[in-house]
């Protein structure tokens, strides 16, 4: 039951993130992908991505999917190496987002509208860095919320995990 509550809560989470109007990339899943696997375990970076294929398949797939998606997997890997504090969770999300745009970027350079070159490859990542403002906005944001939550909720988390880490 408790795998299928965190699961409700997530897709609902990012649903609403990704569904209210916002400014460009300014979502909760960049904060959902690495928060998730750091505090249950990287066994919930499928509820993330599934729920990303959801959002997508709803507001409509495009040619940089994969490395979206492929992005979530990579932040959700690393973030059991980074929740030794709440430092060490902010520095681990920070780095989820400069992930996120590496990967999604590099996808969308390899879609050829800036040039298979050296200048079409900077170029690509330098338009793109607006995209990156609004994601670190985000994530703070976000990341905010989430460790208050976790504070406030330490016991009730704490037991959840022990219950969830027994199924």
């Amino acid at each position: 039951m408790g795998y299928l509550k965190v699961s409700l809560i997530v897709f609902s989470f990012l649903a609403i993130s990704r569904f209210i109007p916002h400014p460009p990339n300014f979502t909760s899943l960049q904060t959902l992908s690495f928060y998730l696997p750091a505090v249950f375990g990287i066994k919930f970076i499928p509820i993330v991505l599934f729920s990303l294929i959801i959002t997508d398949t709803i507001i409509g797939i495009h040619s940089v999917i994969l490395f979206t998606w492929g992005s979530v997997i990579c932040i959700g890997i690393i973030s059991k190496y980074f929740n030794r504090s709440i430092l060490f969770r902010f520095f681990g999300v920070m780095t989820g987002v400069v992930i996120f745009f590496i990967l999604s970027n590099f996808g969308v350079w390899l879609n050829g509208a800036y040039g298979y070159n050296f200048r079409g490859f900077v170029e690509c990542y330098m338009l793109a860095l607006p995209f990156f403002g609004y994601s670190l906005i985000s994530t703070i944001f976000f990341s905010f919320i989430i460790e208050l939550a976790y504070k406030l909720f330490r016991t009730r988390f704490l037991n959840l995990m022990i219950k969830i880490n027994r199924l």
